[in-house]
């Protein structure tokens, strides 16, 4: 049976007065090349428009102008500076390139860093690629939450590199379940009815529209996982996968907000994550 979500169900709280920004989630994006910087900019801009006190952009030198005047709120460090325990949750993935080089430092994330990792675009490319990320079990051994953002080609590759039918022999639920059970993570399938599925759970989100099949959608997702996910672990007190659905909700209904406002031909990534603030008012009163 699939669960909807009409709802985020009080996962979002109202803040406490005395709130400081270590409260509101410390969120690492790893990713951005050359000719792909937006797609980091988009899902920092996810994270903090969702919230997120302190967000940092893990990128090459040579990109940091492009960030820095994108996402003046977001500051930059370079691949070989990250001191990954100062987080509470990492994205790596959106923008990132398919290559040796990250594919050790995407190993190196999943085994060296305790806290929640959430992983799209070629952060899934990676993985399933085993010319560059060879043992998977670095994933499935993982004892922290891990959270993957297919969208159904990345799904169709990742389903294959762990021996399974691709997609379109199993279909979007089976696909879904599937890859959360091979790799113990939460796994949010993106396309119409976002499903999630996690262990026994089947969820499929309600928001959202074809608008948002536009590049960069995906990205500002990730940045509002990662977010939401940082403050379920301070004052919101939500569990990951509460957190997950929430931010599939909020991201379908700043897709709404952006297709009233705009039209569903017109919209772009950066338009849903400028409606994104609007979005959490709307659906929260806050």
């Amino acid at each position: 049976m699939i669960e909807k979500i009409t709802d985020i169900n009080g996962v979002l709280k109202v803040r406490p007065q005395d709130m400081h920004k270590g409260q509101a989630g410390r969120v690492l994006i790893i990713g951005g090349q050359e000719g792909m910087a937006g797609a980091a900019v988009l899902a920092a801009r996810g994270a903090l428009y969702s919230g997120a006190g302190l967000v940092k952009i893990s990128a090459l030198e040579n990109l940091f102008h492009i960030l820095q005047t994108s996402v003046t709120e977001a500051m930059c460090i370079t691949r070989e500076n990250i001191d990954l325990q100062e987080f509470d949750v990492i994205a790596i993935g959106p923008g990132l390139g398919v290559s040796d080089e990250n594919g050790k430092l995407l190993q190196r994330v999943l085994t060296e860093f305790q806290g929640p990792v959430v992983i799209d675009a070629d952060g899934l490319n990676c993985l399933c690629d085993r010319s560059v990320f060879p043992d998977p079990r670095v994933l499935t051994d993982r004892e922290a939450v891990t959270v993957m953002t297919p969208h159904p080609g990345e799904a169709d590759r990742l389903l294959r590199s762990f021996g399974c039918g691709g997609y379109k022999l199993l279909g979007r639920e089976r696909s879904a379940r599937e890859l959360a059970a091979k790799t113990g993570a939460i796994v949010l399938l993106k396309g119409q009815g976002t499903l999630i599925a996690s262990g026994s759970h089947l969820a499929q989100n309600t928001t959202g529209n074809p608008g948002m099949a536009t590049g960069g959608s995906g990205d500002v997702l990730t940045g509002i996982i990662a977010s939401f996910i940082a403050q379920g672990m301070h004052f919101m007190e939500a569990e990951p996968l509460e957190a997950v659905y929430a931010a599939a909700f909020i991201h379908g209904a700043a897709g709404d907000i952006a297709a009233d406002q705009i039209g569903q031909y017109g919209m772009t990534s950066a338009d849903i994550a400028d409606a994104v603030s609007q979005a959490i008012k709307e659906v929260t009163g806050f």
